[in-house]
């Protein structure tokens, strides 16, 4: 395909998004975007077969915004997604891209979120809904969901949803939909339930297909070492101390590995979270929340915890075990080295996991290196600790206001920046708004005086509860 057919320019798309997409910096479309979006602006069905990182957010997004009419306060779009967490981050990229559509109103309403939140915003109009097949059926069956003007439908990571069992509720809410939609599936694999699903409730859908070279993490550079169970930890500190990583993800297979490695690492005096399918959701959006901030640097998580999850310039992803499949191996290490950036991925493999290392290289087609350790069986722990250390350059702060007291990003920088906060905005980190509450990143020897200054003053002309997150 040509550079001059990828710029977005080409594409027959209203001013304000064609605005909001040279200030986010999207400079040409990945190979799936030029892809998809001209199909989906004709409106036709489409079944888009991607894998993580590829852009497929922003491919849906941009003609569900282009068509969308912000003066009818109607649900004119549904983006069903297989966990909160995905939602979270689709909703975030549909608000980003849809910054200038003044009024948009795009709710998620998935499980483990209080529903009475949600009942009182369908009641007001939202225009895009985004949610988890449970929860979306749970609207119906209340009769809160009236999906009567909804005029396209996605199905984002289709393939985990089935995985996942939701299949019958998904075929339920299409049942339950106006027979004119759009219907869109994007899917990393494709397997004969999409295919079934596909004959039954989309028209004469295009299908479109990432090239194995254009979805292989192709600026991601790859490593593995041969650790024994008892060497992995000592293996793994080693590792963290040779890449010195600002931002990193260690992948476990177990729940109680994840614990047991992020109680290691914090002994260690190694700033780091932990992320399991156990985690209420506050504690969840907390453990995030610092990650994507900076206040954490190293991140400890399953994969099914880990799922949707979204950090910008990820330096390295460490597979403390090795996964069961292939395919988790590629979406897990396909969260570094994106938009052009270099990333590392190192695995950790027993001499009878060797066969898995064959078996991922077999799948992507790269071959991934082989290194040795250095003999760790006498490392210093304490001497260890001392070159470890690696304060997070960021605190993070949580403010009790969010989306529903009207508060924006601007007004929390203007609060920092302003006369009263004094604050520099190269000090101010990543800001992140929800619905009830709200994260600021900031400098962290500044961040005990900011706290303090946002206390004391006044945000959208109100006080709001400030505190550190911990």
């Amino acid at each position: 395909m040509k550079t001059s057919e990828l710029n977005f320019k080409t594409l027959p798309l209203s001013k304000e998004l064609l605005d909001v997409i040279q200030e986010l910096g999207y400079s040409q479309m990945t190979p799936i975007q030029a892809q998809s979006i001209p199909v989906l602006l004709e409106g036709k069905d489409l079944v888009g077969q991607s894998k993580t990182g590829s852009g497929k957010t922003a491919a849906f997004t941009i003609p569900i915004l282009n068509r969308l009419k912000v003066g009818q306060r109607q649900i004119q779009a549904l983006v069903l997604c297989p966990t909160r967490e995905l939602c979270t981050q689709v909703a975030r990229e549909i608000r980003r891209l849809g910054r200038k559509q003044i009024g948009l109103q795009v709710l998620i309403i998935s499980g483990g979120q209080p529903i009475y939140p949600q009942l009182t915003a369908l009641e007001k109009g939202v225009h895009i809904v985004v949610g988890t097949p449970g929860r979306v059926l749970d609207h119906l069956r209340r009769k809160s969901l009236e999906l009567g003007q909804i005029q396209t439908l996605v199905l984002d990571e289709a393939d985990r949803m089935l995985e996942m069992g939701f299949q019958e509720d998904m075929e339920q809410i299409l049942e339950a939909l106006p027979k004119s939609r759009q219907t869109v599936f994007f899917s990393a694999t494709y397997p004969s339930t999409i295919d079934q699903m596909s004959r039954l409730y989309q028209k004469d859908p295009v299908r479109v297909t990432m090239k194995e070279d254009e979805a292989q993490p192709l600026h991601i550079r790859q490593v593995y070492y041969q650790a024994e169970p008892e060497e992995k930890l000592n293996a793994l500190l080693w590792l963290i101390q040779q890449a010195q990583p600002e931002s990193a993800i260690i992948f476990c297979n177990l729940k109680a590995t994840v614990i047991e490695l992020g109680r290691a690492l914090s002994q260690m005096d190694i700033s780091s979270g932990c992320l399991h399918g156990d985690l209420e959701q506050p504690e969840r959006d907390r453990v995030m929340a610092k990650f994507r901030n900076r206040s954490t640097r190293v991140l400890v998580a399953t994969d099914v915890a880990a799922r949707g999850i979204d950090v910008e310039n990820l330096d390295a992803v460490f597979n403390y075990d090795i996964p069961l499949q292939p395919e988790i191996y590629v979406h897990r290490i396909g969260r570094t080295g994106r938009a052009g950036n270099k990333g590392l991925a190192v695995s950790l493999t027993t001499a009878r996991q060797k066969i898995k290392i064959t078996e991922i290289e077999k799948y992507t087609k790269i071959q991934i290196t082989e290194k040795s350790l250095p003999p760790l069986a006498q490392m210093d722990r304490d001497q260890f600790k001392a070159r470890l250390h690696q304060e997070a350059p960021m605190a993070t702060l949580f403010i009790s206001g969010g989306r529903k007291d009207k508060v924006r990003p601007g007004d929390l920088l203007g609060a920092l920046t302003g006369e009263a906060g004094g604050f520099a905005g190269t000090d101010i980190g990543k800001i992140e708004i929800h619905d009830l509450f709200s994260y600021v990143a900031i400098s962290k020897p500044l961040a005990t005086v900011a706290m303090q200054r946002l206390r004391d003053g006044r945000i959208k002309g109100r006080k709001f509860r400030v505190e550190m997150v911990r």
